[in-house]
């Protein structure tokens, strides 16, 4: 009888792909692969380390695993990923019941110690096994980060940017459409850098123009663009390329001109503004999603002030908020005191969070009378569906609500009826 496996991945989309890749190679090997971790023999836990709230929640995964195998409900527990790869020598101390600790990329090693037979590095790749739902799928294009952001600890854990060959990529998108994928979610920890480690160099407008060729896949979306790489090219594609959705995830970090130069970001307010509005023009109606920091090291009642105004002129569709944690080995924890009050930090997140609802609300209101295609991504137990937009990538963003059960992962034309902070509710239209 084969022993059966349950995965529990934390953490990002980049996550779940190394997820998806272990799953693979598990299958390949005849394990079984279940969901309840109780009824598994094997307990696999996939780390995230990018902040302290993560780790906590990496720890606390990990320590529930290890109650089951003192109860006799599993009989071996093993650790891989972010928090793993850069905590592992004294996670062996602090938590001895876990078997084994591994990295982001080991998974050959990982089914080498479970098998006890060799395995080459590029075997699991070969038998990914996705875990989103059928019709939407992350492609990967890249590993590592090159910045040098001053908060961010993704180089320390990820290493230097890896590009994955034009080819490769395009080979793994044909073979994601093949299985049922519409929408390819384009991910890496900096996607707007893209292929300047190869040879020959290449690009992600380059790479674009390929995807978009790609038999089978509706709708391309793109992630983690970092605005100072965000290449004009780039942003004329989202005007001319029918399958790249006008849709673009950004992260930004801050709008006062001293915590971006602080942060290391590159760009000020207004390159990031003119970034913004070049993007607005080559495809108008484009989602801009973002992700905000406050409390970082320094950070004044002015530069707070300097940030609400920032995200009140540009108004994102989507926008995500995140206390500053100071992580081990960065520029920010090596040069700088952390002098921002955890209660001031929770204030100007709330404060924050309150602006961006009050623009999401006008936003969404302004769709009600509109009729938009909509992806139904799940049904609810009432029997009802919920999709998205254009404007939303799943996970993390908005959600089209109607009260008919309707096919997954088709694409419905509906008139939006009513608007909320984070919702629609829709009805399919004839047509």
């Amino acid at each position: 009888m084969h022993k059966k496996v349950s995965l529990i991945s934390l953490g990002c989309a980049k996550n779940l792909v190394d997820s998806e890749v272990l799953v693979g190679g598990l299958k390949h090997e005849k394990y079984e692969i279940t969901q309840i971790p109780e009824e598994s023999d094997i307990a696999i836990v996939n780390t995230c380390g990018f902040l302290d709230t993560a780790r906590e929640e990496s720890v606390d995964t990990i320590l529930d695993a290890v109650k089951l195998k003192e109860a006799g409900d599993i009989e071996q527990l093993i650790v891989m990923g972010c928090f793993s790869e850069r905590y592992g020598s004294e996670l062996i101390n602090e938590i001895p019941e876990v078997d084994k600790f591994f990295g982001t990329n080991d998974h050959d090693k990982i089914l080498s110690f479970l098998t006890g037979k060799e395995h080459a590095k590029q075997d699991p790749d070969y038998y990914r096994s996705m875990l989103t739902p059928k019709h939407y799928g992350y492609l990967k294009i890249a590993e590592g980060c090159d910045n040098g952001c001053s908060f961010c600890s993704i180089p320390l854990m990820r290493g230097l940017q890896e590009s994955q060959p034009v080819a490769w990529n395009m080979s793994e998108a044909q073979r994601m459409a093949d299985s049922g994928v519409k929408e390819l979610l384009v991910i890496a920890q900096d996607t707007t850098s893209y292929g300047w480690d190869l040879e020959p160099r290449s690009s992600l407008h380059e790479l674009m123009d390929n995807l978009n060729t790609v038999d089978g896949i509706d709708w391309i979306r793109l992630h983690y663009a970092f605005p100072g790489h965000l290449h004009r090219d780039m942003i004329e594609r989202f005007g001319t390329l029918d399958k790249l959705l006008p849709y673009i995830d950004m992260p930004v970090q801050h709008g006062s001109k001293s915590m971006l130069k602080s942060m290391r970001r590159g760009l000020g307010p207004d390159g990031i503004k003119k970034r913004i509005s070049a993007l607005r023009d080559a495809a108008p109606g484009i989602a801009v999603r973002t992700s905000m920091i406050v409390g970082f090291p320094g950070e004044t009642d002015d530069d707070f002030k300097y940030l609400c105004d920032f995200v009140e002129d540009v108004r994102f569709d989507r926008l995500g908020v995140f206390m500053y944690s100071e992580e081990e080995g960065t520029h920010a924890a090596d040069t700088m005191v952390d002098n921002v009050p955890k209660d001031v930090k929770t204030d100007r997140m709330d404060q924050l969070m309150i602006l961006q609802q009050k623009i999401s609300l006008e936003n969404n209101r302004e769709l009600i009378g509109s009729v938009q295609d909509v992806i139904i991504d799940s049904h609810t137990q009432d029997k009802r569906s919920i999709g998205r937009t254009y404007r939303d990538s799943p996970e993390i963003d908005n959600l089209v609500i109607t009260n008919e059960e309707l096919d997954i992962g088709r694409i419905y034309s509906m008139k939006i009826n009513d608007a909320f902070e984070y919702d629609l509710i829709g009805e399919v239209v004839d047509g």
